[in-house]
């Protein structure tokens, strides 16, 4: 009796040293990742025009072009590559993006634009190639909401970094590659980390269901199979990836607008919390065996964030709300379903469902179609707003998705209750 608790014991460390070591290299990978794609925003760039666009816009959306097609062709890439070639993608798609970045420094503004969306483009399939080493497995949500987690937590501090690096004289068309060095060691040694993961167990298997790549038909079967839930799913995540990226890319013009002149510390705090309460809330859902509880606990979470996020943009209308304050609810109210959607929704809808899949392949198709909404966004704010104020067009965007993600999550619900599977 001794001996089989001892062993039991010996078994349950030995689980939790490898969830332990599997969050810590994902977190760490992805977190670096961000240092090659973010740093750039926190500089403003004066009143330099492309084709009469402000060239902060244009910059942006030429990143954000590319980060959506990479999402597009991840669909298909993600879902068919291999296990053993993730490691060494992901050290040749972050060098491009780096190679990207010394071109940018290297070309004059404003005609070094296109070296963002060759950043961009290569840097869209990381998440994907990440996240297959975590999935399936008994605790998948907790290993993704810290995957998640870096990169809410990493938007805020590489923003900071880059605002600091300003500060200490480096030149804006460099601080971007510059940034990107800095973590360039750490990124080899997360990646290595990575490597190191073992697969799943069998346990994992039965409750999870096997996680394989994806032939092309395999991929159309399981969309047409589970499509009631898919597309709900995507037009919420589309939503929430519109104003999430609006919030993240034009940080320093909000602040600005809200009254408060941004530090170079501000976008690390703000984002820190909310990373924290994420990530608490997300990982609740590892708790839950039973996939179709867990698949429903993971809307009513992403309801309560939409809910968050309605009440702050009340508060600061009725000027009742700071902020510093308005800034950490609407990100931990969009956060909430976000990241409910790349930890759990999908992750226990092929589990409960028994369909032959992998997350990083639903995971793409929702990603593109939200890139892809946040660029048609961009461009129509070129094309119809003069002004720059971006706390107003923040506000009406984070209102109307408040309204449409409640409509979205009731179908979801419904649709989930006529999917087969336990």
């Amino acid at each position: 009796m001794r001996e089989g608790t001892a062993s039991e014991a010996a078994l349950a460390r030995s689980r939790a040293g490898v969830a332990l070591w599997a969050v810590a290299a994902a977190f760490g990978t992805y977190f670096c990742m961000y240092a090659f794609r973010k740093p750039f925003t926190a500089a403003s760039y004066g009143d330099v025009t492309v084709w009469g666009l402000g060239y902060k816009s244009v910059i942006v959306s030429a990143q954000v072009i590319g980060y959506t097609l990479s999402k597009f062709l991840g669909i298909r890439i993600v879902a068919e590559l291999t296990p053993e070639r993730r490691a060494g993608a992901l050290l040749g798609l972050i060098g491009v993006a780096e190679l990207a970045l010394v071109g940018f420094a290297l070309v004059p503004q404003p005609y070094n634009w296109p070296f963002l969306f060759l950043n961009g483009l290569p840097l869209g399939l990381v998440f994907g190639l990440v996240l297959g080493f975590l999935e399936g497995r008994r605790v998948t949500e907790a290993l993704t909401a810290g995957l998640c987690a870096s990169f809410i937590f990493a938007d805020g501090v590489t923003k900071t970094v880059g605002a600091w690096l300003l500060t200490q004289g480096v030149p804006v068309p460099w601080m971007p590659s510059v940034a990107g060095l800095m973590f360039g060691p750490p990124l080899v040694l997360f990646v290595w980390m990575l490597t190191r993961v073992p697969r799943p167990d069998g346990a994992d298997v039965e409750e999870r269901a096997e996680r394989a790549p994806l032939s092309r038909r395999e991929q159309w079967q399981l969309v047409v199979r589970c499509g009631g839930v898919i597309v709900p799913v995507v037009v919420l995540y589309t939503l929430t990836t519109v104003v999430r990226s609006l919030r993240a890319d034009f940080a320093p013009e909000i602040w600005l607008d809200l009254g408060q002149a941004p530090d170079s510390s501000v976008f690390a705090r703000s984002e820190t919390l909310v990373a924290i309460g994420v990530l608490a809330v997300n990982a609740v859902a590892a708790l839950v065996r039973d996939n179709r509880a867990a698949f429903r606990f993971s809307l009513v979470v992403s309801a309560c964030g939409l809910v968050v996020m309605g009440a702050a943009l009340a508060g600061l209308q009725f000027r009742s709300l700071g902020g510093f304050a308005f800034m950490v609810l609407t990100g931990f109210g969009l956060y909430l379903p976000y990241v409910a959607v790349q930890t759990t929704v999908f992750e226990r809808l092929i589990a409960m469902t028994r369909a032959r899949g992998n997350l990083g392949f639903l995971i793409y198709i929702a990603d593109a179609f939200g890139y892809l909404g946040y660029v048609v966004v961009m461009i129509v704010r070129a094309v119809i707003t003069t002004g720059s104020h971006f706390l107003g067009w923040f506000q009406g965007l984070a209102a109307m998705v408040a309204v449409l993600g409640l409509l979205c999550l009731a179908v979801i619900w419904r649709s989930s209750g006529e999917t087969g599977g336990r």
